[in-house]
């Protein structure tokens, strides 16, 4: 017997990253020696001083039962204290902060708290995918505007005020952008502000990757006038390769916050506390941190650049992030029919820019969560590669 799903997951696939990891899988149990450049789980280490803490409150009696749903006030304080260290950003801890199991809940806590039937959401074409998927099943109709290289990858307001913005009640923005690169200016986030200002629209700003490559971690907030309009997501994800802990936070105006966690409330018992107080001593590193970080990533980058020239690939050399967005060569017909052949030939999966819009195609995405050997021996793969002869 066969049970019908519901309307709300009829047009939503399988998250393409956990299709394809099943397929690199099946290659390798054929003795395929794969190599994933594909997504971006960082490889290295979190703080030790995580680590210590994560493994010292496992070990007490009172670390295991169900926990408050807006997180502790040690956490909500230190992500309070992290916004004002680094963003100069003043919050109200108990108001302003709503700690995540991981920023990717918050877009669809978001969605599910604020869309109803019909009403539009809009989304980065390229983009990452969840925030168009996360719509959609909130049943809202979904408009995407574009970002072009012309444009260095961000909006142009002259061409999304052409559309019908009547019924348009949020706005999804991520800056450094994924998949691109870009670096947020103030300038940037102040003409999202006023956008979002004019025409009443809840701004989404997802800001996962400001520590990753980037001279100066930047935040929406930061412009006057956000927090009436703006809310942001942040993680411990990529800033302290916490990916698999699952810590990201919410931060903004504190009436948008207490709707969300009406919602969230009934779909959680709350994060872990050691995980919790793990994430207070992740968030208490000190600056040396982020520089050894980035210095590892700086020379991943390099081979990275030197990967994608030898696939005759070009990329603005500034990007940030955790990957480099590179636009294949002009001959090559197809982003994903190029990313298919370098995996038939090479054992290297590279992403395909088709996964994170129709404004993806012409490019591929290198990751550097690999260590620099295995950087070394994917540039070693790939001047072999004979798609060109």
């Amino acid at each position: 017997m066969e049970i019908q799903t519901s309307k709300r997951i009829e047009t939503v696939q399988e998250y393409y990253f956990s299709t394809k990891r099943l397929e690199l899988e099946a290659l390798a149990n054929q003795g395929v020696n794969v190599i994933n450049l594909g997504i971006g789980s960082p490889d290295m280490p979190p703080p030790s001083q995580m680590l210590d803490t994560l493994t010292n409150e496992s070990y007490k009696r009172s670390s295991h039962g169900y926990q408050g749903y807006r997180g502790t006030d040690e956490l909500r304080n230190a992500i309070s204290e992290w916004y004002q260290n680094y963003y100069n950003i003043t919050l109200n801890y108990a108001s302003e902060v709503l700690p995540l199991m991981g920023s990717k809940e918050g877009i669809m806590h978001l969605s599910m708290a604020f869309l109803n039937d019909g009403d539009k959401v809009l989304v980065p074409n390229p983009g990452y995918p969840v925030y168009k998927v996360a719509s959609q099943m909130a049943g809202a109709e979904v408009l995407e505007y574009s970002l072009l290289e012309q444009n260095d990858f961000s909006p142009d307001f002259s061409q999304i005020e052409k559309m019908n913005l009547n019924g348009v009640k949020l706005m999804w923005v991520n800056y450094p952008n994924m998949p691109t690169g870009t670096r947020p200016t103030k300038e940037l986030f102040a003409q999202i502000v006023e956008f979002g200002l004019k025409h009443r629209i809840l701004i989404c700003h997802d800001n996962p990757y400001s520590f990753i490559l980037n001279p100066e971690p930047m935040s929406i907030l930061q412009v006057e006038g956000a927090n009436e309009i703006a809310i942001e997501l942040n993680s411990l994800s990529k800033s302290h390769n916490m990916a698999g802990w699952r810590v990201g936070m919410m931060v903004g105006n504190a009436d948008i916050l207490s709707k969300v966690l009406r919602f969230k409330t009934n779909m959680d018992s709350g994060m872990p506390l050691p995980v919790q107080l793990a994430a207070v001593a992740a968030l208490g590193c000190g600056k040396e941190w982020y520089t050894n970080l980035n210095a590892e990533y700086k020379l991943r980058q390099a081979i990275a650049q030197q990967i994608a020239g030898e696939l005759d690939c070009t990329f603005n050399p500034n990007q940030s992030s955790l990957f480099l967005w590179t636009r294949i060569p002009q001959y090559i017909i197809e982003s994903e029919a190029f990313s298919g052949e370098i995996l038939k030939q090479l054992g290297v999966f590279i992403t395909p820019g088709t996964v994170f819009g129709s404004n993806g195609e012409g490019y591929l995405r290198i990751s550097l969560c690999s260590d620099i050997e295995t950087l070394n021996e994917v540039l070693l793969r790939v001047r072999r590669f004979n798609i060109f002869r």
